[in-house]
């Protein structure tokens, strides 16, 4: 099997240099790529229906040509070929655009299966460029695939045939027999054959099933096997755990959730085989700052420095703030240092880091920088991970010896998606809220009540609240929408002209989002109009309303998101999606948003209803391509792990002879990360 992927697919037959062109359109390029380029979906054709009586939608029917094709030519030059196809119940006009070989292809007087949609019209039925085959052959189900212009769903049949004949009789099968055994899988060369021209539904589900289970078995591997190759050094353990004598200083009861992360953590740094390499992944307002200051307490305690790495100053602030009041009555001294402190000021901050004076750094970048030295640097905590690049993250590590790593984010991931996206990083989720946090309620309106929106945020604002109104970004050549800086400006010069109103978007420069986020902050802003860029931002516990227009150009996690950036006072706080897209894909999506605030649970529907897309690109986070599997299946996700684990249990290190095709699998599907795998 594994040749046929250095075998051109130009070696199938009918695949001349024109067509071989429009398959690398498609990523195609060997027979194995075409072979593996399972259908999309299938047409039924194993029930054919009478045309009469009327059954409206795509169906299938047997039926006979009553005469010719007739071409003719509309005035642009499209051509349109017409006739009457009948059985014995009825009969229906056919028509077809733009095909210049179609009479060719159907005979007068011919039976054929006809598969497409039969409409009504005032002058009879008809149906238009149905596909079809004639009778006798087979019925069933037929694939559709992915095509691009000027292949056919026909064609693509056809190749992909002839390049099932090139597959061995006897397949090297990369799942081990005791593995397929285990999880009733069918051998690969069935599976392989069943998923593009399956006998029955039967056949084709349980190829699919194996296709899939190998595929998710295949990416686990791999990305387990990236994370081991990342541990390069053996751990510091700290020897005393102060967690639990830091939480009783808090003026309130952490959680459960909170509590089991952070013992999750502790295990790391005092008992774990490798250093901490450990994501803490909490709903917004969930307690993770919480959890990594009860860390960060106990490295300081235990007499080494950790470091509090945050993507602005005004963030960097915001945690220095938090964790200061954390510390009051302790011994252990927080230190803040920014980019846009004085000289004379981080050079304080710097001699404290360096002597040890400083037990906990709070930063931007400049805790990365080479005037930066650390005493005895032992924990790294990143808040928002996506925010820094790689390169940086390893910069910090390098401060000091064995540095343990937490991550921190808000962004709520799907637990499927969890399962594998995190392959170089341990998780623990904080799925529980504390107690007294607010509850936003959220609204759907269209814009005939913006104004009644309007009144009901200046209503707020006379209160002494504060509020934002989001706009998504527009792209180039994209329909007019709501823009920042247009609706910024028309709510400065019409609805709000009386208030003090700021923009803040991605254009503007580092300095002047800052500016503005901190004259909000301190209530010198009443009213913010802001694109996603406020997403991860600061706390702002006087604002209660968030508005967002064109709320169906966001994804639910990013609605989700924007919606954690009020309810973080103690006032009652509000979400206001505006739409007028009445389609039922939105409805059904933004109705969500209504109904929960559980950020998880809001990122499995999300994930159900736009697909992985919307959270991670595979190509920028270093997924490869799946052909097959599903990442909000979690059902076979959870099962290829678990399989996972028992050829790891069976071989560690992956080299038993019979796991040889199972690890050239895993080389073939990360080749194009660019990670080269063992």
């Amino acid at each position: 099997m594994a040749s046929l992927f250095e075998l051109p697919v130009s070696k199938v037959k009918g695949v001349g240099e024109t067509t071989a062109a429009l398959l690398r359109k498609l990523d195609v390029y060997s027979v194995g790529q075409l072979i593996y380029s399972f259908p999309r979906s299938y047409e039924d054709w194993s029930n054919p229906q009478p045309i009469t009586p009327f059954i409206e939608g795509v169906v299938l029917i047997k039926a006979r040509l009553l005469s010719p094709l007739k071409t003719s030519f509309t005035q642009k030059g499209v051509t349109i070929s017409k006739t009457i196809i009948s059985d014995d119940s009825g009969s229906v006009e056919l028509i077809y655009f733009n095909n210049r070989f179609i009479s060719s292809m159907l005979k007068s007087g011919e039976e054929y299966y006809f598969h497409g949609k039969i409409e009504r019209t005032l002058n009879g039925l008809r149906m238009i460029s149905p596909t079809f085959s004639p009778v006798g052959s087979h019925l069933g189900l037929h694939p559709v695939y992915n095509l691009t212009m000027g292949l056919s769903n026909k064609q693509m049949q056809r190749f992909v045939r002839e390049a099932l004949k090139l597959l061995p009789e006897k397949v090297n099968d990369p799942i081990p027999d005791f593995i397929r055994e285990k999880y009733n899988l069918v051998d690969l060369r069935t599976a392989i054959v069943d998923i593009h021209f399956p006998k029955s539904k039967e056949d084709m589900e349980k190829a699919r099933y194996r296709l899939v289970f190998e595929e998710l078995l295949t990416l686990n591997l791999g990305l387990r096997s990236i994370k081991s190759r990342k541990v390069t050094s053996l751990p510091v353990h700290v020897a005393r755990d102060f967690s639990g004598e830091f939480f009783k200083k808090l003026p309130f009861e952490p959680t459960n959730a909170q509590k089991k992360a952070a013992a999750d953590c502790i295990f790391d740094i005092t008992q774990g085989k490798y250093p901490m390499n450990r994501l803490v992944q909490g709903d917004v307002g969930s307690g993770k700052t919480a959890v990594a200051a009860a860390i960060c307490y106990t490295i300081a305690k235990n007499g080494y420095q950790a470091a509090f790495m945050a993507p602005t100053e005004i963030l960097a602030e915001q945690h220095y703030n938090t964790l200061s009041k954390f510390f009051k009555d302790t011994d252990v001294e927080v230190v803040l240092l920014t980019g846009s402190m004085r000289e004379s000021q981080k050079k304080i901050a710097r001699e404290a880091i360096e002597d040890g004076r400083a037990q906990i750094i709070v930063g931007t970048h400049a805790l990365i920088t080479d005037k930066t030295v650390f005493n005895n640097l032992l924990l790294a905590v990143t808040d928002e991970q996506h925010r820094f690049g790689v390169a940086q993250r390893t910069k910090l590590l390098s401060k000091g010896k064995s540095v343990h790593l937490l991550v921190m984010s808000a962004t709520p991931i799907p637990r499927t998606m969890g399962l594998v996206l995190y392959g170089d990083l341990d998780v623990s989720i904080i799925d529980e809220l504390p107690k007294g946090r607010q509850e936003i309620r959220t609204m759907l309106i269209d814009s005939s009540k913006r104004n009644r929106a309007f009144n009901f945020i200046r209503s707020e604002i006379e209160k002494g609240r504060q509020a934002y109104i989001v706009c998504p970004l527009i792209e180039e050549g994209e329909l007019p929408l709501a823009s920042a800086e247009e609706y910024a400006a028309e709510l400065m010069l019409g609805e709000f002209s009386d208030l003090p109103m700021g923009i803040i978007h991605g254009k503007m420069k580092a300095a002047e989002k800052e500016q503005t986020m901190r004259k909000f902050s301190s209530g010198e802003l009443k009213l913010l109009v802001a694109t996603t860029v406020i997403e991860v931002g600061v706390d702002v516990p006087n604002a209660t309303i968030m508005m967002i227009e064109n709320a169906e150009r966001f994804g639910l996690s990013q609605l989700h998101q924007l919606r954690g950036r009020v309810g973080r006072g103690e006032h009652s706080s509000y979400c206001i999606l505006v739409s007028d897209n009445k389609s039922e894909d939105s409805a059904k999506r933004l109705s969500v948003m209504c109904t929960t605030s559980n950020g998880f649970v809001i990122a499995d529907e999300d994930l159900k209803l736009r697909g992985p897309g919307d959270f991670f690109g595979s190509r920028q986070h270093g997924l490869p391509q799946l052909n097959i599997a599903d990442l909000s299946d979690y059902s076979s996700i959870s099962e290829s792990s678990e399989a996972a684990q028992d050829i790891l249990d069976f071989s560690p290190d992956l080299t038993n002879p019979c796991l040889k095709a199972l690890c050239s699998s895993i080389k073939r599907l990360f080749k194009d990360t660019g990670t080269q795998m063992n």
